[in-house]
């Protein structure tokens, strides 16, 4: 078993387990270098496994090259992805003065909240590059995953499958730090020191933090772990950037600047940050 594994976010259900890793294992080492961490000699190839379910959002009879029809721009639906998208709206105007918020006079002429809201955060610097359809998909990927107890228990699955005696650090990026916490809180006497979570959504009242099993609010671990939040300020996945009141003053909290790619992932595991959290649960200095 693998000494870290990583757990990726939404949007990758064409990807798999081998090719995250690969994109995910120079940017960790980047990570741990910048740091100051020395790996002891003949282990400078970090042992890295990424827990993959993105393939749990493909539907029956898919291929990966076919991969998933994106749904219609108009296909946001009622309830949890409706109030999730008006919350990445609210935050993406708070950190990018180029968009319009949500009620302003400009967006009278537009006819629905839907479709102005996914106009506005396509235009954003935040999402700049995703189309409409693309939004929606991830949207309907963080809805399926708390609505669809199959696609939550086969995530939650992977990653504790992927967790095994010998796995020291977990370290989850946006929807997959949901994953891995439910999955660790799942797993009592797991051997893990350190979870390191990266533009996560843990902390969003009602939306996330209110649906977490098996409690909200839960320590994922004994005594001994130590987990490290790691958000960027202009990161509008991760809207609540301090975690430590809905989980605990034990929990550390830092912040990193991404640049344009507040929210990517790759940025996330190549920061100092992240290397220091990642070389304290292997204790390399």
């Amino acid at each position: 078993m693998a000494r870290v594994v990583g757990v990726h976010g939404i949007g990758q259900q064409l990807a798999s387990a081998e090719s995250l890793r690969k994109a995910w294992l120079p940017a960790l080492r980047e990570g741990l270098a910048s740091s100051g961490a020395r790996l002891p000699q003949g282990e400078e190839d970090v042992d890295v496994q990424v827990a993959f379910y993105g393939d749990v959002f493909r539907r029956a009879g898919q291929t990966l090259a076919a991969g998933d029809p994106m749904p219609a721009v108009g296909d946001v639906r009622p309830g949890l992805e409706e109030e999730l998208l008006r919350a990445w709206w609210e935050e993406a105007a708070r950190v990018d003065q180029g968009v319009v918020p949500p009620g302003a006079d400009t967006l009278a002429r537009v006819p629905g909240t839907v479709q102005a809201g996914l106009r506005a955060l396509s235009r954003s610097r935040f999402f700049s590059g995703l189309t409409m359809r693309s939004l929606v998909s991830d949207l309907r990927q963080v809805s399926r995953y708390f609505t669809d107890r199959s696609v939550r228990a086969e995530a939650v699955k992977r990653v504790r499958t992927a967790v095994g005696p010998d796995t020291r650090v977990v370290v989850a990026h946006s929807l997959g730090s949901v994953v891995a916490y439910e999955a660790l809180c799942a797993s009592s006497g797991h051997g893990v020191r350190t979870l390191v979570t990266l533009g996560s959504p843990l902390g969003i009242r009602n939306l996330i933090f209110d649906r977490l099993l098996p409690e909200p609010g839960a320590w994922p671990g004994g005594t001994g772990l130590n987990w490290t939040n790691i958000a960027d300020a202009g990161d509008v996945v991760a809207l609540v950037k301090d975690l430590r009141p809905a989980f605990g003053e034990q929990l550390v909290c830092r912040d990193v600047h991404n640049g344009s790619h507040a929210h990517d992932a790759l940025r996330y595991l190549a920061s100092e940050k992240t290397g220091g959290a990642v070389a304290r649960g292997l204790d390399v200095r």
